[in-house]
């Protein structure tokens, strides 16, 4: 190609450009040109328009669906990967409360392959639907796309509790299940446990100090701050070997150690210091508390301990 051609080519690449004043006066002359090539209209010198002929129109606007389209399908294939991920059960229902598809965490509650669920009424695929309150907030969905959540017992097997979220979707809805067996075995525990504190308290003779892991005194009940004569400021903060007498201080701190080092309970008798300077036999019970990650001190219970 000689550098002629080349520059022929290369103009009748680039769009031509008129102002807006001359566009209006030779507009069907304008019209002609774009069909060739498009049209820049200019406004005070600079690019405001361009006019471009239908079939081109056609083309940019088709390659930009195909691109919607295209962005479409990544996100509805990676909004299908999540689910397939989550460890929350998935089970997705039609309007005629059929199972439509479910992710493997459901799959995995259920303790069947999904391939044997899909298409099988809801009652007949989760058997313990058919007596459980949630049956009641499924149907409201379906109907009236009413959402819900909350936490059920013995839906799919005894003594499971799992946290039900119910979701309007235009296939029907979801049903997303994640068991919290542990949790309110947790929030059970809790409650037995200041159930027996508070018994501890009502019974008035027992003693008892929580203690942090460098032994020093966080808290203690009124029981043994009356035993010692002295209010729970003035111990707090004291470690709690310095409240028995001089002699039994190594078999304590020994007794902490093991505790912390086993995590089994240890009772040892021993004395405790009055205010008066009196000694008084005791016996202790040290247990350690638990935290998540590392302990977070001990529990010390102090009975009188016959002389």
């Amino acid at each position: 190609m000689t550098g002629l051609q080349g520059d022929m080519v290369a103009t009748a690449q680039e769009p031509q450009r008129v102002s807006a004043a001359d566009f209006i006066r030779g507009f069907a002359n304008w019209r002609l040109q774009s069909a060739r090539k498009p049209v820049v209209v200019t406004h005070h010198g600079k690019d405001a328009h361009v006019l471009i002929s239908l079939d081109d129109y056609r083309r940019l606007d088709g390659d930009v669906a195909r691109e919607v389209a295209a962005a479409s399908d990544i996100l509805q294939s990676s909004l299908a990967a999540l689910v397939e991920s989550v460890r929350d059960g998935v089970i997705l229902i039609d309007r005629q409360r059929r199972v439509a598809a479910l992710n493997p965490a459901a799959s995995d509650m259920l303790e069947v392959p999904a391939a044997g669920l899909v298409g099988e009424a809801l009652t007949v695929a989760v058997p313990g639907l058919r007596d459980s309150l949630i049956l009641h907030h499924i149907n409201r969905l379906l109907d009236h796309r009413e959402r819900f959540s909350g936490d059920l017992p013995g839906m799919l097997r005894p003594r499971q509790w799992l946290h039900v979220d119910l979701v309007p979707l235009p296939v029907g809805g979801a049903i997303v299940l994640r068991d919290v067996s542990d949790a309110i075995d947790g929030f059970a525990a809790g409650d037995m446990r200041q159930a027996m504190l508070d018994a501890v308290e009502i019974d008035g003779g027992i003693g008892h100090a929580r203690i942090s892991v460098r032994e020093t005194v966080e808290a203690a009940n009124a029981m043994l701050t009356d035993l010692l004569g002295v209010d729970a400021a003035a111990i707090r903060r004291v470690r709690f070997s310095a409240l028995l007498a001089v002699g039994q201080r190594p078999a304590f701190v020994e007794a902490l150690e093991s505790v912390f080092r086993s995590g089994a309970p240890a009772r040892i008798a021993s004395q405790m210091v009055t205010r008066d300077g009196s000694a008084v036999d005791v016996a202790l019970t040290i247990a350690e508390v638990r935290g998540p990650y590392a302990s977070d001190g001990a529990v010390v219970l102090v009975t009188h301990r016959p002389g």
